[in-house]
């Protein structure tokens, strides 16, 4: 596995020029040409990376999925994500821009902290950010002030392209809750298929299953766990840890009101390797332990 220390290294990669500061760039993709470089086969950068592909053809493997960009997309990556890149599929006439930022770039400001709060940094490729002309028109906007911003370097420079790039982030965010919602047929068969997985689980023999958890179902649906979560959270207001939590407490309650199980019987069938894991759990979402539960029928 390779690794891209730099601005400047991943400017070299692309056959451009140094770029106009040293730990944020706006890369005209247009202009770029890709070295034929060991590097691509697998490689991890330090930096973000938004990337706005217009009617690029080459294709690009993140993780285990593999994306066309047949028209404008936006994606997201953050710093250490292993990615793949085929050289040979880059087309010249690949037309976009990647908005490039060190994570050292960052440090002593508020969007350190708060770009954790941006999960699409953790999606996968195949659910990058399809954009409508306007939206797309806003965000180029944006990266052409961060541009010509890094030409002025003074002590005015971070904080101004930083609050550019947090407004980029927010419109970004935006356009996809807006995506999750323009596209219902899809999501509404993705909602389907989560429901049907939980009472799946569910139902399942006790000594098949352990504890639920988000990754699983997120393999599961071929999602990365930031989108079904974020998806989750559009459509029903809950996300999917949530939603594990509220078939917990219903499954439980069942069973405390129709069977004669022990609290530690119950708790081993719902996937608790301790009861009084599953006790306190419950405590918390109904502010009545199990036993006290059980006693309300009796």
């Amino acid at each position: 596995m390779h690794t891209i220390p730099s601005i400047s290294a991943f400017h070299r990669l692309l056959s451009l020029p140094e770029p106009k500061h040293p730990m944020v760039s706006v890369v005209n993709m247009s202009e770029s040409i890709f070295l034929e470089d060991e590097t691509w086969k697998g490689f991890v950068n330090r930096f973000y990376c938004v990337a706005l592909k217009r009617n690029a053809r080459g294709k690009m493997r993140y993780g285990q999925q593999h994306y066309d960009y047949g028209k404008g997309v936006l994606s997201f990556t953050a710093p250490n994500q292993v990615q793949y890149l085929d050289v040979k599929t880059m087309e010249c006439d690949s037309a976009g821009y990647l908005l490039i930022f060190h994570e050292d770039f960052l440090l002593k400001h508020p969007l350190a902290q708060a770009i954790s709060g941006f999960g699409f940094f953790s999606y996968t490729v195949n659910e990058a950010l399809h954009l409508s002309e306007d939206e797309e028109n806003d965000l180029l906007e944006i990266l052409f002030k961060i541009d010509k911003e890094c030409s002025r370097i003074d002590i005015h420079t971070q904080e101004i392209i930083l609050s550019q790039i947090e407004l980029l982030l927010n419109y970004s965010r935006r356009f996809y809750e807006r995506q999750f919602i323009t596209r219902k047929n899809g999501n509404h068969q993705l909602l389907a298929k989560f429901e049907h997985f939980l009472n799946e689980y569910f139902n399942k023999d006790s000594s098949e299953k352990g504890m639920l958890t988000v990754q699983q179902i997120a393999q599961a649906m071929n999602l990365s766990p930031n989108y079904l979560s974020d998806l989750l959270r559009i459509h029903t207001g809950q996300n999917t840890q949530q939603h594990i939590h509220e078939k917990l407490i219903s499954k439980a309650k069942e069973k405390l009101s129709i069977t004669t199980l022990s609290i530690s019987e119950i708790a081993y069938e719902l996937g608790f390797e301790h009861s009084q894991s599953f006790s306190t759990l419950f405590k918390k979402k109904t502010k009545m332990s199990p036993l006290e539960f059980r006693q309300a029928f009796s």
